[in-house]
């Protein structure tokens, strides 16, 4: 446990962080990747060219000094962080030369406020941070380990089929190379990607969500080929990859998934945030339940309009499924045009008593979790997934 002293210390630099902004974690990533260039095999480094990465550090320092005598607050946050650092296979040795990066990132930058006082609160401060991670990720690491199916750190996979699914996403069936079991995962989990593309320096870890429901033999995933504002280099790559090529994944994790199959639940996606929807949905559908299902998608159009057959196939033949999709270029071949309005079918919807699923862009989130919010739904039935660093809506 900490001291009054060390909270008290800690909570005073919250101005500092404040008025330094993104410029401590951008100087702490250019200070950590400089000494330990081998951890770019780990992070993100797209994310860090775009400044994402960055944004996410600071808002999550910031609230962990601010809230370091009431971390409760923090355990949906924390719950995230630990599985993306999961699904990167992030070790206890990796915590103290980050630790050791970011306490030297402060004494750097605010040298005059940072003095020894502060130094030893703040180290004290991490360290407790780190414990709990470790702690967490530990278990998370025991589970993928132990259980049936399950491996720890890459397991390399075989691509066994692919499937275009529209005009920029690609399904990919990956089965392990040793052909014997995967572990379960939780419908709206993801799996942990590494590659090394053609004339990358470094490996690249992605997370894409897996698309299907568990059969514990393989799993599939569907990746956006991302070309704006700059070409993905990992979806592209997978794109140009045959079938038959190779790929090492880590285990399932995430902490967006079904919450309950004896609810109603209703699951809003946009664009390629229809992958964990799409692993609910056939859950959901396969299990004895006579909870109504509403599934309501958005997209540019119609060539970007991924599993829409699949999903006009599942309506027709489960009656408690109700389905709708917007198209921004919508016409008739959608059942509304513009934006998505949930508003237009909210007397469909189980506003009291259902669960809320939300994946997409930030922004087609935010806006949904306020539609959802002016409706009447409680903010604890609102779940959601943010692709890549994690940040609130």
């Amino acid at each position: 446990m900490l001291s009054d002293k060390t909270i008290e210390i800690v909570k005073s630099t919250v101005p500092l962080l404040a008025e330094a902004g993104t410029v401590v974690t951008e100087h702490f990533y250019k200070r950590m990747f400089s000494h330990n260039p081998e951890l770019q095999d780990i992070f993100n480094m797209a994310n860090q060219r775009s400044g994402r990465q960055q944004f996410a550090l600071f808002n999550a320092l910031a609230a962990y000094a601010q809230n370091i005598d009431n971390l409760g607050v923090l355990k949906e946050s924390l719950a995230r962080i630990n599985h993306k650092h999961a699904s990167m296979h992030i070790l206890p040795e990796h915590y103290p030369i980050v630790g050791g990066h970011l306490i030297g990132t402060l004494k750097e930058l605010i040298p005059e406020q940072f003095t020894p006082e502060v130094e030893y609160a703040w180290r004290e401060a991490y360290a407790l941070l780190a414990d709990i991670c470790i702690t967490e990720e530990a278990a998370l690491y025991a589970h993928s380990k132990n259980n049936h199916g399950g491996w720890s750190g890459t397991r390399r996979f075989i691509i066994a089929h692919k499937q275009v699914e529209s005009q920029l996403v690609t399904s990919f069936i990956l089965r392990p190379l040793d052909s014997k079991a995967v572990i379960t995962h939780k419908p709206g989990q993801y799996l942990g990607i590494k590659v090394q593309p053609d004339n990358a320096q470094y490996s690249e870890i992605r997370q894409y969500s897996i698309s299907q429901q568990s059969n514990g033999k393989s799993y599939r995933i569907s990746v956006k080929k991302e070309l704006l504002p700059a070409p993905g280099i990992v979806s592209n790559y997978l794109h140009l990859l045959e079938e038959g090529s190779f790929v090492d994944l880590y285990p399932p994790a995430g902490d967006f998934f079904l919450r309950s199959e004896d609810k109603p639940a209703v699951l809003i996606s946009a664009g390629v945030g229809q992958t964990p929807m799409l692993a609910m949905l056939q859950t959901l559908l396969s299990e004895q339940s006579n909870q109504p299902v509403t599934y309501l998608h958005a997209c540019e159009n119609k060539q970007q309009h991924s599993f829409d057959q699949f999903i006009r196939e599942q309506g027709e033949a489960h009656a408690r499924l109700t389905h709708h999709s917007w198209l921004n270029q919508g016409g008739e071949e959608s059942d509304f045009s513009g934006l998505m309005d949930v508003a237009r079918v909210a007397e469909q919807l189980p506003l009291a008593e259902g669960d809320f699923y939300i994946c997409g862009p930030s922004g087609f989130m935010a806006a949904i979790k306020q539609q959802l919010l002016a409706l009447g739904v409680d903010a604890a039935r609102i779940h959601y997934e943010v692709f890549g660093p994690h940040q609130d809506l």
